[in-house]
């Protein structure tokens, strides 16, 4: 991973109540006290993200939202501003994650106008890339990750690179139990890193950090972590757990 510091984040979907979300943010938060060479986000639902916030404030845990308007308010039923995450405590939103795109519909012009607003605003922000089973059976995983990214970070500067995560997520591993191989996960994040510095240049790509994001588990982190070019993980189900997730933030 060279400079990059790992970074380990939970995406806890539509899951979780209250109460639920605050003792299992409890729990991560004790796990992860002492560690300083790698950073862990969480993003838990919207209608819990200010008491997760409270639970974790002393820690080194930031709390972001699953997903995030691009603009500060409005006429945009059942949609959350950049400005609301902020005041209910939240520093990170996720765009384009691949539920948003594939069940909602989310193209790359509406993701890249959250990826810019989050910006704009001030958030941390991870975009999520990857491509269906059906596209990488047809040859065609590097024409669609270049588009995505390419059409995802449209307009964002160089300067704004240094708030800004990749997560490649393959969605035929998302929820599937199925996990791209170390090889593959490596040759997708070599590609991206290499489309940064075309957008970019080298510098900016040698520091963006790049996520891998699929069935992520305590069985597999290790080698996965091990890979050159993959600098953390977006974790779905197993960060729904306390002891799976804080093993996979303690990735050896």
């Amino acid at each position: 991973m060279g400079k990059r510091k790992a970074l380990i984040a939970g995406n806890w979907k539509m899951h979780n109540t209250v109460i639920e979300g605050c003792h299992l943010a409890a729990d991560i938060s004790r796990l992860c006290s002492d560690l300083t060479d790698r950073d862990v986000m969480v993003f838990p639902p919207a209608t819990i993200l200010s008491e997760v916030c409270h639970i974790v404030k002393d820690g080194p845990i930031v709390v972001g939202c699953q997903n995030v308007c691009w603009e500060d308010r409005g006429a945009f039923t059942g949609e959350i501003s950049p400005v609301m995450v902020k005041d209910a405590g939240g520093r990170a939103a996720l765009a384009g994650h691949s539920e948003r795109r594939q069940i909602f519909g989310e193209t790359d012009a509406l993701i890249n106008k959250r990826l810019k607003g989050g910006l704009f605003f001030g958030l941390q922000m991870i975009l999520c890339i990857g491509e269906t089973l059906a596209e990488r059976e047809d040859g065609r995983t590097f024409a669609i990750l270049e588009e995505q990214l390419r059409k995802g970070l449209d307009g964002v500067s160089a300067a704004d690179m240094a708030q800004v995560v990749i997560a490649y997520e393959p969605v035929w591993a998302i929820g599937t139990g199925k996990t791209a191989s170390k090889e593959q996960a490596q040759e997708a994040h070599a590609f991206i890193r290499g489309i940064l510095e075309q957008i970019f240049e080298k510098n900016i790509a040698e520091q963006t950090r790049i996520v891998y994001g699929g069935s992520v588990k305590p069985t597999n982190v290790d080698e996965l972590m091990a890979q050159a070019d993959i600098d953390g993980a977006l974790v779905g189900g197993a960060a729904l757990d306390a002891k799976s997730f804080g093993r996979i933030i303690n990735f050896k």
